[in-house]
């Protein structure tokens, strides 16, 4: 089995609480700070997969850091110091029940939903005539709630969360506001590096006093879709498949494998191959948008590693 980093067990001084999230590990700290630890572990359909994917903790956790500090000085982020690969330090902040997810391509789960017949999505309104990763006029906004833990996250219109009070008006207008700021700024830096942003999802939670922040990792292929600038119209006249720096050939392979993470279906065991085609999918996503070289961490005392970092940390 291939070396990855899927479980951590730790105890910090003044810890108040612990959460394990699908791929992440959070300890929270007096209180007023979370100490994440970015995994190995992979998800898809919202299912944990039983295999972990060597380096992706790392990879993620150092492009969120990359993007989250190129865009803070248009939208502020939670991020405090990231003084690990696989560790970010910041505020714990009260999250909006809410993912801002933006679209400007009619991919993956829209795709699916458009396929469906369905012409309206959370609210906005598509045209007939419109084929897979077709580019829209202007990148809308679909939102989802936020689920529990388990459950799927489920789609849900501007108008129903203002109804439900799920976030207030004015709030709500930040979280568009922030969320297409973010957008044309992960468009900017991704058009750069030859690439398209084709549609991602943002998270937000306010501070203890009252400032609104992203608090989760952005535009990476965890929370993003990225095609190739210079193929994507020559692929797209011809209907053929965009070559996607994303988490999609996961869910793509999922499929052909009978799971979509409906009830009473099988998780495949991931092959080995497989497993060292996402590794090497990761690694050429983070290399292409930070244009810089991946130095990938040696296992064999990865947690004794994390857990001295973040002790250290601590004491500062």
């Amino acid at each position: 089995m291939l070396k990855s980093l899927t479980h951590t067990n730790f105890t910090f001084p003044n810890q108040t609480d612990y959460y394990q999230g699908k791929v992440r590990n959070v300890y929270t700290i007096n209180d007023d700070i979370l100490i994440i630890i970015a995994t190995d572990r992979l998800s898809a359909f919202d299912v944990v997969l039983p295999q972990g994917i060597p380096y992706k903790g790392q990879i993620l956790n150092q492009l969120a850091t990359y993007m989250l500090d190129k865009t803070q000085h248009e939208v502020p982020n939670w991020l405090i110091s990231s003084p690990h690969p696989n560790v970010s330090i910041g505020h714990k902040c009260e999250p909006f029940k809410v993912e801002m997810v933006v679209r400007q391509y009619l991919t993956g789960h829209a795709y699916r939903e458009y396929k469906a017949g369905k012409r309206e999505l959370c609210g906005v309104k598509l045209p007939d005539g419109l084929k897979e990763h077709d580019k829209f006029e202007q990148p809308i906004i679909t939102p989802t709630t936020k689920a529990e833990q388990g459950d799927h996250d489920q789609d849900i219109s501007k108008e129903e969360i203002l109804k439900q009070n799920i976030v207030n008006q004015e709030d709500y207008k930040t979280l568009e506001e922030y969320s297409l700021k973010l957008f044309e700024m992960g468009t900017t830096l991704a058009k750069s590096r030859g690439l398209l942003l084709v549609d991602t999802k943002y998270e937000f939670g306010k501070t203890a006093d009252g400032k609104i922040v992203v608090i989760d990792e952005i535009h990476t292929p965890d929370s993003s879709r990225y095609f190739y600038a210079d193929t994507y119209q020559e692929l797209q006249d011809k209907g053929e498949k965009q070559k996607q720096l994303s988490k999609e050939f996961v869910r793509e392979w999922l499929m052909k494998q009978g799971f979509q993470g409906k009830t009473g279906q099988q998780i495949p065991d991931l092959p080995d191959d497989f497993i060292t085609h996402v590794t090497d999918r990761y690694i050429e996503l983070y290399e292409k948008i930070t244009n810089q070289k991946f130095e990938p961490l040696a296992y064999n005392s990865i947690e004794s590693d994390i857990k001295n970092t973040i002790d250290q940390f601590l004491k500062q």
